[in-house]
């Protein structure tokens, strides 16, 4: 089969590993897994990430790819309750455990160190598989699993979102960021974002926010907390110093819900602003096996679709993350398997 394979592990730093596309060995399923043979991928800043070194438990040579929606091709010995020619979708969580609360040590994310999506087929256990809401294309439910179910966590069980709450997403654009906009909306909140683009913010607009803010203006901070009148629930993905901006930002009594940090370190926090306003700061990153289902059925019951950047042949890759490493995107990009 034709995969994208990593061959070079980085340190951590400006380089970038390069990806391969090329035949390699097609997988069989083991007792209790099943083999799918992939319609769509889809594309993660953790994959970019990877090629540069910047994430833990690397290993080479490995198939990148978290994301995947298609077709049961084989089924492993023991395994029932699915047949042969179901569209599936992909859960990337692989051995969460039990424990709603966090995962257990052993938990990992398909695509690196396991073999992942950029692929023609894949092998994961019969119980990462669903069945595909009958609303989605295949190249629609290749979009939902990793960034979905980061969002649906965060919004929702982390974040406890009601509908009474005011909402702000900050960096509106990204894949998890955009879909926790559209929970959000969908869950009854009045949502606000941030973005440097204001076509991204009138995008977002037309996915149900409120309204948004240029950070590249020089007083965005005070004039999204006129617009809002401040957050009961922040969702951020940032870090950095808009950390900061989002405790200044938060209602008394308010959550904050942090599940990256693409401009680093929180410096210089002043302490006090957190506990004389009584803040709820929670960490938060993928989900259980339980999410997973919920955000899929989520999505089909609300009839919701992912917001799809654009669709791209795998063997495309390169310029593919290249586009996501500039943070050129809305929404999320999908690979189209033409091998």
């Amino acid at each position: 089969m034709k995969a994208v394979v990593l061959k070079d592990k980085m340190k951590k730093g400006n380089m970038i590993a390069p990806l391969y596309y090329e035949e390699v060995e097609t997988p069989q399923p083991k007792k209790g897994e099943v083999l799918v043979r992939l319609h769509y991928a889809a594309v993660n800043r953790r994959d970019v990430f990877i090629r540069y070194g910047a994430y833990p438990g690397i290993a080479v040579p490995s198939v990148l790819g978290s994301d995947g929606a298609g077709v049961i091709a084989a089924l492993g010995e023991g395994v029932s309750g699915i047949a042969v020619g179901s569209e599936v979708v992909i859960n990337p969580g692989l051995d969460w455990g039990d424990n709603i609360d966090y995962p257990q040590a052993k938990h990992t994310v398909l695509g690196v160190p396991s073999n992942g999506t950029y692929a023609q087929y894949v092998t994961v256990p019969a119980e990462n598989v669903l069945q595909k809401p009958s609303h989605l294309t295949l190249e629609e439910a290749a979009a939902i699993p990793l960034g979905a179910l980061t969002a649906y966590r965060a919004v929702v069980t982390k974040g406890e979102v009601k509908p009474s709450d005011t909402v702000i997403i900050p960096g509106i654009g990204g894949g998890v960021a955009t879909f926790a906009l559209q929970i959000a909306v969908a869950k009854g909140a009045t949502v606000f974002v941030t973005s440097s683009s204001d076509e991204k913010i009138a995008y977002a607009k037309e996915l149900g926010a409120t309204d948004g803010v240029n950070y590249r203006n020089e007083d965005w901070v005070k004039e999204l907390k006129a617009l809002s009148g401040g957050a009961d629930l922040s969702i951020d993905s940032i870090g950095g110093s808009t950390f900061n901006d989002l405790i200044y930002l938060a209602k008394p009594g308010s959550k904050i819900v942090s599940f990256g940090a693409t401009l680093g370190p929180v410096e210089q926090v002043v302490m006090p602003r957190i506990f004389f306003k009584q803040l709820h700061i929670l960490g938060t990153t993928m989900g259980s096996a339980s999410e997973f289902k919920s955000v899929i059925d989520f999505y089909g019951a609300h009839k919701l679709k992912p917001v799809i950047d654009g669709v791209y042949d795998l063997q495309d890759i390169e310029s593919v993350h290249e586009k996501m490493d500039k943070g050129k995107v809305f929404g999320k990009m999908v690979l189209k398997n033409t091998a």
